[in-house]
C-alpha cells in the first residue's frame, strides 16, 4: 500500500540545534467525501468524515520524539456503504536518560492488505475487501558503556502486534483456498556486544556479540525461538576503507499446534473467522536449524556523511547477502538503501521496520485512508526515512525467510520537499509438512513497489501536495498476480487556527482473471487546531 499525501512536516530541526522545542497540537476535522466507481459508470457514494487527533513534537538535547495520531469515524450517506471507525498514527521516541542509559519506543496504527492473493484497493474507503486494522508497539532500554579499552553495548526490546479480521473478507477469486487470519504476537529481544577498535591491542578491531529472541503468537499457538553468538574482525585498509569478516553459531526453532478439525474433516473457525487451535495436538516444527554461519565484506566511509557496507556469506544453509548505504549528500538531501536477509514473522518484521524510521517524519494526509502503510519520509534532509511496503506485503500468519531491498530518497529545495521510495521483497514460508489445512511450506511470495511524493509551500498559510504509487504482488499459492496504482493531489490553506483542504485522486487495482477496478475520489474538509 502507498502512504497518503504527504503534508508539511510538523517537526523540524531545533533552531540553532540547541534550543529545546515542545509542540503539542490537538485538532478536529470535518470532511465530505465523494467516491465514484469509474468501472461501473454511474456508481457513486458519499460519506462524512469526522476526525480528532493530535500532533506532538519534542526536540531537546537528550530527547527526540514525534507522535501523530488520528481517529476517524465515517458516516455513510448510502445504505450500500457501511459506517467505519479507523485509527491511524505513528510514534517514535529516542531519549538518553544518562550518558550510559537510553530508551527507545515506537508504535503504529494503520490498515494494510491481509492476503497477498486478495484485492488491492488503492483507496481505503467504502466497503473495501482484504484490509485489516492493525496496531504495533515496541520499546526498551539501551546501555552503552566504556570498559577500559572495550566498548560494551546491550539492549532489551519488547514488542506487541495486534491485527483485526478484515471487515469485508479478503476478496479471493473462485477456487482460491482460504488461509487463517493473523491474531497477535508478543516478542522479547535481548542483544549484547563487546569490542575494541583496530590499533588498540592489535592491527585489527574485534567484536563479540550475541542475541536471543522469542515470539509467541496467538494463532495456532505459534512460537519462534532463536539465538546466536558471533565474532567479527575489522582490518583497516586505508583511512576510508576496511575489510570485515565474521563467524558465528545460531539455533532457530519455529513450531505451532494444529488447527481443530471437525467430524467432517473441516477446519473449525471461531466467531472472528480465525482457525481454532487444537490444544491437544503435538507441537509441530515448521523450521529447525542450528549450525555455523559466516560472512565477509567491506566497509567504506569516504566522509562522515556516507557509509557503504556489504556482507556476503552463508546463513540459513544457503548463500546470504546483506548491505546498506547511508548517504547524507548535504543538509537537505539524503539517500538510504538496505539489502536484507533474515528469518522473520509479520510481528517481528513490523517492529524492525518501525524502529528503523526517523524520530522526525513527514505527516501523511489521510484523505484516502492510506496512512503509514508505505514510505514514510524524514521531515528534514538529515533523515531520508524508510518504507514499510515490504512489511505490509501481506499479514502472513506463517514465519518466513525475508529477502529484498528497500531504497528511499528525500530532498528539500527551498519550499519544495520531494521524496521517492522503491523496493522488492521475497518471502519463503515455513510451515509443518503434516499439519491440516493448506500447506504453504516452501512457497514464495513476491512484491515490488515504487512511490513518490512532493510538497510545496506556496506561502506562509497555504501549499500543495501530491503522491503517486504503484504496487505489484505475486502469490506463491496459485501464482496469482495483483497490481495497484494511484495518484492524489491536495491543496491546503490555514486561517489562523482554522485549516481547509481540498483533494482529488484516482486509483486502479487489477487482480489476475478479473477486470480492473478504477475509483476516483474527491474531498473537501475543514479543521480546527487548539
Amino acid at each position: 500500500m502507498a502512504c497518503g499525501i504527504a503534508a508539511p512536516a510538523a517537526a523540524q530541526d531545533r533552531p540553532g540545534g540547541d534550543a529545546p522545542r515542545v509542540d503539542v497540537s490537538p485538532y478536529i476535522n470535518l470532511s465530505q467525501v465523494l467516491i465514484a466507481d469509474l468501472s461501473n459508470g454511474d456508481d457513486a457514494l458519499t460519506y462524512t468524515s469526522a476526525q480528532a487527533g493530535i500532533d506532538a513534537t519534542i526536540q531537546t538535547r537528550r530527547t527526540q520524539a514525534q507522535l501523530s495520531y488520528n481517529y476517524e469515524y465515517r458516516f455513510a450517506w448510502d445504505d450500500d456503504l457501511a459506517d467505519t471507525s479507523i485509527h491511524t498514527g505513528l510514534a517514535r521516541l529516542s531519549t538518553q536518560v544518562t550518558p550510559s542509559l537510553g530508551f527507545e519506543v515506537g508504535g503504529i496504527a494503520t490498515r494494510a492488505r491481509s492476503d497477498i492473493r486478495g484485492a488491492a484497493p488503492g483507496l481505503l474507503v467504502g466497503n473495501v475487501a482484504n484490509i485489516s486494522q492493525l496496531y504495533g508497539v515496541y520499546g526498551g532500554p539501551t546501555v552503552t558503556r566504556q570498559i577500559d579499552q572495550f566498548g560494551f553495548n546491550a539492549a532489551y526490546r519488547v514488542g506487541y502486534t495486534k491485527v483485526e479480521v478484515p471487515d469485508s473478507g479478503v476478496g479471493l477469486l473462485p477456487g482460491q483456498p482460504r488461509l487463517d487470519y493473523y491474531d497477535d504476537s508478543l516478542t522479547h529481544l535481548v542483544t549484547a556486544s563487546l569490542g575494541t577498535r583496530a590499533g588498540t591491542y592489535l592491527p585489527i578491531g574485534f567484536t563479540l556479540s550475541g542475541q536471543y529472541e522469542r515470539e509467541d503468537a496467538g494463532q495456532l499457538d505459534q512460537r519462534y525461538e532463536g539465538y546466536f553468538g558471533r565474532g567479527d574482525v575489522v582490518l583497516p585498509v586505508s583511512g576510508t576503507l576496511a575489510l570485515t569478516a565474521g563467524v558465528g553459531y545460531e539455533r532457530i526453532q519455529i513450531s505451532q499446534r494444529d488447527p481443530l478439525v471437525d467430524g467432517n474433516g473441516n477446519i473449525a473457525i471461531d466467531g472472528n473467522g480465525r482457525f481454532v487451535t487444537d490444544e491437544g495436538s503435538p507441537r509441530r516444527l515448521a523450521y529447525d536449524i542450528d549450525g555455523v554461519f559466516y560472512d565477509a565484506g567491506v566497509v567504506w566511509r569516504p566522509s562522515p556523511r556516507t557509509t557503504l557496507e556489504v556482507h556476503l556469506g552463508e546463513r540459513y544453509g544457503t548463500f546470504s547477502g546483506t548491505g546498506s548505504l547511508s548517504w547524507q549528500m548535504n543538509g537537505t538531501d539524503a539517500l538510504q538503501v538496505v539489502v536484507y536477509d533474515s528469518v522473520q514473522s509479520f510481528g517481528r518484521q513490523l517492529g524492525d521496520g518501525i524502529s528503523a524510521l526517523p524520530t522526525s517524519f513527514t505527516n501523511p494526509f489521510n484523505g484516502g485512508g492510506n496512512a503509514y502503510n508505505g514510505c514514510i519520509f524524514g521531515s528534514d534532509g538529515g533523515a531520508a526515512g524508510g518504507c514499510l511496503n515490504s512489511v505490509f506485503q501481506s499479514i502472513s500468519t506463517a514465519n518466513y525467510r525475508a529477502r529484498g531491498i528497500d531504497a528511499v530518497y528525500a530532498v528539500t529545495r527551498g519550499q519544495l520537499r520531494l521524496g521517492a521510495g522503491a523496493g522488492y521483497a521475497n518471502r519463503r514460508f515455513f510451515a509443518p509438512d503434516d499439519a491440516p489445512g493448506v500447506n504453504v511450506s516452501g512457497l514464495e511470495d513476491e512484491s515490488a513497489y515504487i512511490q513518490a511524493f512532493a510538497s510545496r509551500q506556496l506561502d506562509g498559510n497555504s501549499g500543495v501536495t501530491a503522491d503517486v504509487f504503484y504496487n505489484w504482488y505475486r502469490a506463491g499459492l496459485g501464482g496469482f498476480e495483483t497490481r495497484g496504482a494511484g495518484a492524489t493531489g491536495a491543496y491546503y490553506r490555514n486561517w489562523g487556527r482554522l485549516d481547509g483542504v481540498a483533494s482529488a485522486g484516482i486509483y486502479v487495482s487489477d487482480q489476475s482473471l478479473s477486470d480492473a477496478d478504477v475509483v476516483a475520489q474527491a474531498l473537501i474538509g475543514l479543521g480546527y487546531r487548539f
